[in-house]
Formats: C-alpha cells, sequence, structure tokens
C-alpha cells in the first residue's frame, strides 16, 4: 500500500477556539440624529440671537413681532435637545467602556472630551464674548472703574457651549463609579462588548404605562430639584446654562445606557413614533403656553408642577417619535452623511465663534427678526460645517474631533 496525505479532521466543538460575540452594526440612523441635533443646536443659538430672549454670547434684539416665534423655538427646542444628546451619549457609554477598559475609557474621555474644553476656553472664546466686552466697559465707568480685557476674561469666565463635553465627562466618571461599586469590570481592552441581554417583547400597554411613570416620576423630580434651582439660574464655574435641567440630563444619559443593553430604540414600534408625533404636538403647545405662566417670580406650585409635567413629557415624545422616523428613513450612510457625522462635534466645537462673528458683521441690517434668523441660519450651517473640516485638517486634530 502507498502511504496517502490525510487530510485533518475537522475541528470539534472542543478544539475550535470560542468565537468572539458578534459586533454591532453601526446604527446609521443615530449618525444622522446627531447630525441633526448638532445643526439644531446652531438653529438654536441663532434664534437666541435674533429673539427676544438674551441668552447668548451676541443679541440683535428683535423689534417685532416675529421674534416671539424665535422665542417659542428657543423654548420648545430646549424643553428637549439637550436631553437628547444626554440620551445618545449614554448609549455608547456601555460598548466604549468594555471596548476600551476602564484606564482607556477615562484616557479617551479626557483626549475627546477634556481636550476640546480647554482649547474652546483658552483660544476661542475670546472670539465668541468679545461683543459683549464693550457693554461690560460702558457699565464700569458708570461705577467709576475701569474693565481691562484680562479682568473681563476673568469675570466672565465658563466654557461656553462645552459645558456639556464638561458634564459628560462627570457622567462618565458616575458610569465607572457605579461599574465599581456593582463589582462588574471591563472586559480586556480590544474585546468587543458582550451581546445585548435578550428581553421579552413589551405589551404596548406595559411599555405605554412604562413611559407614562418615568414622564411623572422625571417631572417630581424635576420640580422638586426647581425648588433649590430656580428657572433662570446659571453655574458660572461649571458653565451649565440650565442646570434647572439637570434631573433630565441625568436620567436621560442613565436611561441611553440601558437602552444599550437592552435594544430599546431597535424595539421601538413604529406605532409608536406616530404616537409620539401626535403627542409632541398637544403637549409643545400646552407646554408653551405654560412657559408664559412660570416666567413671573411667584408661581404657585401646581404650575410648576404642571410645567415641568409638561416639558417632559413633550420631550419624550419628540424624542420617541424622531428616534423612530429615523430608524425607518433615515438608517443609511452616504459621502454627505459620512462627511456630515464626522465633523458634527467640530461644528459644536466652533460654532460659537461662527456664529458670532457672523451675526456681529451683520449687526446694522435693518431686517424682520425672522428673516435675519434665517437668512444667518442659510448662511451659518455650511460655514460651521467647513469651519470643522478645516480643523480635523489640522495634524493631530482628528484625535480630538
Amino acid at each position: 500500500m502507498t502511504d496517502q496525505t490525510r487530510a485533518p479532521a475537522p475541528a470539534t466543538p472542543r478544539d475550535a477556539a470560542p468565537a468572539a460575540p458578534p459586533a454591532r452594526p453601526r446604527l446609521h440612523y443615530i449618525d444622522n440624529l446627531r447630525i441633526a441635533l448638532t445643526a439644531l443646536v446652531v438653529v438654536h443659538h441663532i434664534a437666541g440671537t435674533y429673539g427676544n430672549l438674551p441668552v447668548w454670547y451676541f443679541a440683535d434684539l428683535a423689534e417685532d413681532p416675529s421674534g416671539t416665534a424665535l422665542d417659542a423655538l428657543v423654548i420648545l427646542n430646549q424643553a428637549f435637545f439637550m436631553g437628547f444628546f444626554f440620551l445618545i451619549s449614554g448609549f455608547f457609554v456601555p460598548a466604549a467602556y468594555e471596548r476600551k477598559g476602564a484606564r482607556g475609557f477615562l484616557r479617551g474621555r479626557l483626549l475627546r472630551l477634556g481636550v476640546p474644553v480647554l482649547l474652546f476656553v483658552f483660544l476661542l472664546r475670546p472670539f465668541a464674548n468679545f461683543p459683549s466686552l464693550a457693554f461690560a466697559r460702558e457699565m464700569a465707568a458708570e461705577a467709576g472703574t475701569e474693565m481691562p480685557y484680562w479682568l473681563y476674561y476673568i469675570v466672565s469666565f465658563d466654557p461656553g457651549p462645552m459645558w456639556f463635553a464638561e458634564t459628560l465627562i462627570v457622567f462618565g466618571l458616575g458610569y465607572m463609579l457605579l461599574r465599581r461599586v456593582r463589582g462588574t469590570r471591563a472586559t480586556a481592552p480590544g474585546t468587543p462588548a458582550p451581546p445585548a441581554v435578550p428581553q421579552r417583547p413589551a405589551t404596548p400597554l406595559t411599555a405605554t404605562l412604562a413611559l407614562v411613570g418615568g414622564v411623572a416620576a422625571l417631572a417630581v423630580a424635576t420640580y422638586l430639584w426647581r425648588l433649590l434651582v430656580p428657572s433662570g439660574s446659571y453655574w458660572p464655574v461649571v458653565g451649565l446654562p440650565t442646570p434647572y435641567f439637570l434631573p433630565q440630563y441625568v436620567a436621560l444619559f442613565a436611561l441611553g445606557a440601558v437602552a444599550y443593553r437592552r435594544r430599546w430604540f431597535d424595539r421601538l414600534p413604529r406605532a409608536a413614533g406616530w404616537a409620539g408625533l401626535a403627542a409632541a404636538a398637544v403637549t409643545g403647545a400646552a407646554y408653551a403656553a405654560a412657559a408664559l405662566l412660570v416666567s413671573g417670580a411667584d408661581v404657585p406650585a401646581w404650575q410648576m408642577l404642571l410645567h415641568a409635567l409638561l416639558e417632559n413629557a413633550f420631550a419624550a415624545a419628540v424624542i420617541v417619535a424622531l428616534i423612530v422616523l429615523f430608524r425607518e428613513v433615515a438608517n443609511r450612510r452616504g459621502r454627505v452623511s459620512a462627511f456630515l457625522a464626522d465633523h458634527a462635534f467640530a461644528v459644536y466645537f466652533v460654532h460659537p465663534v461662527v456664529l458670532v462673528l457672523l451675526s456681529y458683521a451683520l449687526r446694522g441690517w435693518e431686517a424682520v427678526a425672522v428673516v435675519k434668523f434665517g437668512a444667518v441660519t442659510l448662511l451659518a450651517l455650511p460655514l460651521c460645517w467647513g469651519a470643522a473640516y478645516l480643523i480635523r485638517r489640522v495634524p493631530g486634530a482628528r484625535r480630538v474631533f
């Protein structure tokens, strides 16, 4: 008999190396949501420039009734858009923690969030808040003193919109601490995140009751918090411009982390999107009216509680509707959407300078407030993404942005 080369036997399950858990496909609709929310941040601050609410570095206050429409946009937008950002940010935290390990996660947070905060404070802030320097000097002159720029820089210190990055660092540290307390450690760096926990499909009634109960609990927590931190409060060192929304930010960040594990975004039925859209229309109108009622100093407790309830109901409705809408019709990635998503955080970083310089250059333009708002919006959005593109062309910038 001749010798024959024997083919190796197929590996048995015991011989085979354990397969790594499959990585999740990229959720393009969440990237597209980030693009939309980033654009909404820009629009929000343009509305703050030309409305009646001086909430931005430069205010060209409205001199016609159309400014009220811009105020309504600011109020309705404020109710949900930053909370939505925290929800999406929390959604990505568990995977990042598992993939990088605790130390890598912390280093990544400090690099991707801490460095932009420092760059904004020391490089961009002088370009963003220079219009208010003249007003500060006039006030100082009336008081018989002087306001040199170095003193103005100190007394006006704040991180601007980068308060969001500061807060995310704190929330990330809180997540790490919670994992330590619970005794759940991160896997080795580079290991894919474990698969999500399978969940039984919730009935529409159960899901609705859970959502309503969550909104009610958050409304009560918001009401109690605002007894200590009233509307209009500002934390200058932290730079948190809306600390009275802090319960919503904490709750939605935590909810995002849980949603990742339980695939809640993927499991939302289409009907929830339509229901959210209808609820947003109803609660939004009621919330805008309630916002006028709580604008005074002496507000009855029941009005404050009603305001908190409508505010969080509107936020929940809009968020559910947008998640379902983008998941169903915008879950794809093309060249344009890839560019917009890759540069979204840099847009958030640089947009204050672009908006202030643009609106300051147009300060002498006599036009209706909404016309100026629309024109500056059309100019500002491409300019912001163009500036973000230039920033990310700087060597090493893509590690941060």
